[in-house]
C-alpha cells in the first residue's frame, strides 16, 4: 500500500508537472531552431555528419511526432489527470457542504467578522432578505445556541482550475488526432493542368485527395518595380457523382473541401502561354497551352499558331509576339500585351478573338487537420477555466442570530480578499441599516 501511495503521489505532485512543462518548453525551442522535417544533408551541411547524426538518431527533426516528445505529453496527461482526481473531492465538498453547519464557536473566532447591534426581537426573515436582495444562496440551520444563516456565493468558481486541466487535455487529444489523422503538404498546379495528389512536407512522399483538383487559371498583378501586389487562382473540384465546384482563392482567401483545406502560398511562371481563341461561327473558346517558340495547331478550323518573341521584366513577361496562319491565307504576326485580347481576320470574314499570357503554375500549401475543433474547443475551455480562476472567487459568510441584542456576522473568500473585505463592509452596512 506504501508503494502504491507512493506512485500515486509521485505523479499527483506538482513537482513532476513543473518538471514536464519545462521540459516540454525546452524541447519545443529546439524544434523551432533546427529546421524540422529536412533530409539528412540539410543538417550535415549546416552542422556537420555528427551532429546531423544526433539529430537523426534522436529525432529532432521530427521532434514533435517524437516518442519521446509524446511521451513527455503523455506524462504531463497523466500528471493532470491524477492531479485532479486526488484534488477534486476536496474542492467538491467545499462547494456542496451545507455551511450552515459550522459551530458558532468557529465563527466567532474568523479573522473577519463584525457585531451588529439588533432590536429583541429580530426575525431571521429579515436577515435573509437582505441577503437575498443581495445575491446570496442561503442554507439556515436553527440550535440552543442560536440561528446560523450561511450564504455563499461563486462556488463554482473553485472548477476553474480543472477546467483549465481539462482544457489541456482536449488540446492535447486534438493535437493528436491531427497529427496522426491530418497532414501538411503542398502542391504546384499549372494552368489548365489536373491532379488529384499533393505531396507531404519533408519527405515529399504522394498523398491522394479523393477527388481532382484543377487550375482554371492564374492571374498576378505587379507593381511597378516587378513584384508581386496581388495573385489569385482559379479552381474547381472534380469528383465523381457530384457536379464541379469552382472558386476563386487568394492569400488569406483559401478552399475548403472535404476537410482539407488549400492556401494560395505562391507561383512560378512558365516559358509555357496560356491561349484562348474563340471560334467566331459558334463562339465557343477553345484552351491551347504553345510552348515558347513552338508550333500550335487548331486542326478543326486548320490554324497554326505560336509565340516567336516576348519581352520580359525580372520574372514576368509584359508582351507577347505571335505568329498566326489559318489555312492557305498569308501569316500575320503581331504583338500583344500579357493577358490582352487581339482580333485576328479569318478567311470567313468574322475576326477571331485571340487572348494570350504566360502560363503560371499555382503553388498550394495543403492542409488536413481533423483534430483543429477539439484544439478550438480546448482554447475556449482554458479561457475560461482562467477567468474563473483568476476573477471570480467562492465568497461566504455566515449570520447568527439568537445571542441578546447582537447578531454575528462572519465571512471568508478563497481569492481576492481585499475585494472581498470591501463586499463585507457593504453587506454589514446593510444589515445594520435593516437590523438599527
Amino acid at each position: 500500500m506504501k508503494d502504491k501511495n507512493s506512485v500515486w503521489s509521485f505523479f499527483a505532485s506538482v513537482k513532476l508537472a513543473l518538471f514536464t512543462l519545462s521540459a516540454i518548453s525546452i524541447t519545443a525551442i529546439i524544434g523551432t531552431v533546427i529546421p524540422q522535417n529536412q533530409k539528412f544533408g540539410v543538417y550535415a551541411q549546416q552542422y556537420g555528419d555528427t551532429a546531423a547524426q544526433v539529430i537523426k538518431v534522436l529525432d529532432l527533426h521530427d521532434m514533435y511526432g517524437s516518442w519521446w516528445f509524446l511521451g513527455l505529453l503523455g506524462l504531463l496527461s497523466a500528471n493532470i489527470i491524477i492531479c485532479s482526481i486526488d484534488r477534486f473531492p476536496t474542492a467538491w465538498k467545499q462547494m456542496t457542504t451545507d455551511q450552515s453547519g459550522i459551530a458558532i464557536a468557529k465563527i466567532e473566532k474568523m479573522a473577519l467578522s463584525h457585531r451588529i447591534p439588533a432590536r429583541e426581537k429580530l426575525s431571521p426573515d429579515e436577515v435573509k432578505t437582505v441577503l437575498k436582495n443581495e445575491g446570496w444562496k442561503l442554507t439556515t440551520k436553527t440550535s440552543d445556541d442560536g440561528t446560523v444563516i450561511a450564504g455563499q456565493k461563486g462556488n463554482w468558481s473553485r472548477m476553474g482550475v480543472y477546467l483549465v486541466h481539462t482544457s489541456m487535455l482536449v488540446i492535447f487529444i486534438g493535437a493528436m488526432i491531427g497529427h496522426f489523422f491530418g497532414f501538411k503538404a503542398s502542391v504546384f498546379l499549372p494552368e489548365t493542368r489536373v491532379t488529384d495528389k499533393v505531396y507531404a512536407a519533408g519527405h515529399r512522399s504522394p498523398i491522394d485527395l479523393g477527388f481532382e483538383l484543377r487550375c482554371d487559371f492564374f492571374t498576378i498583378d505587379f507593381y511597378d518595380n516587378g513584384m508581386a501586389k496581388k495573385y489569385v487562382s482559379g479552381l474547381t473540384v472534380l469528383e465523381d457523382g457530384k457536379a464541379p465546384f469552382s472558386t476563386e482563392i487568394a492569400v488569406n482567401t483559401p478552399l475548403k473541401h472535404n476537410g482539407i483545406t488549400f492556401y494560395q502560398a505562391s507561383y512560378e511562371g512558365y516559358k509555357d502561354f496560356v491561349f484562348k481563341l474563340t471560334d467566331p461561327a459558334d463562339g465557343t473558346v477553345h484552351t491551347f497551352i504553345a510552348p515558347f517558340q513552338e508550333q500550335v495547331e487548331w486542326k478543326d478550323n486548320d490554324i497554326v499558331f505560336g509565340v516567336v518573341n516576348a519581352e520580359a521584366f525580372r520574372d514576368h513577361v509584359t508582351r507577347i509576339k505571335i505568329w498566326f496562319k489559318e489555312g492557305n491565307s498569308e501569316p500575320v504576326e503581331f504583338w500583344v500585351e500579357d493577358n490582352g485580347i487581339q482580333e485576328v481576320a479569318s478567311v470567313s470574314g468574322a475576326p477571331y478573338s485571340l487572348q494570350a499570357k504566360q502560363m503560371y503554375a499555382t503553388g498550394l500549401q495543403v492542409a488536413k487537420d481533423p483534430g483543429v475543433w477539439l484544439v478550438y474547443l480546448g482554447f475556449f475551455m482554458m479561457l475560461a477555466g482562467l477567468y474563473f480562476s483568476f476573477f471570480t472567487s467562492h465568497k461566504r459568510v455566515w449570520i447568527v442570530t439568537g445571542q441578546g441584542r447582537e447578531v454575528l456576522v462572519a465571512g471568508s473568500a478563497n481569492k481576492n480578499k481585499e475585494g472581498f473585505e470591501k463586499t463585507f463592509t457593504t453587506l454589514t452596512d446593510k444589515l445594520t441599516d435593516k437590523l438599527a
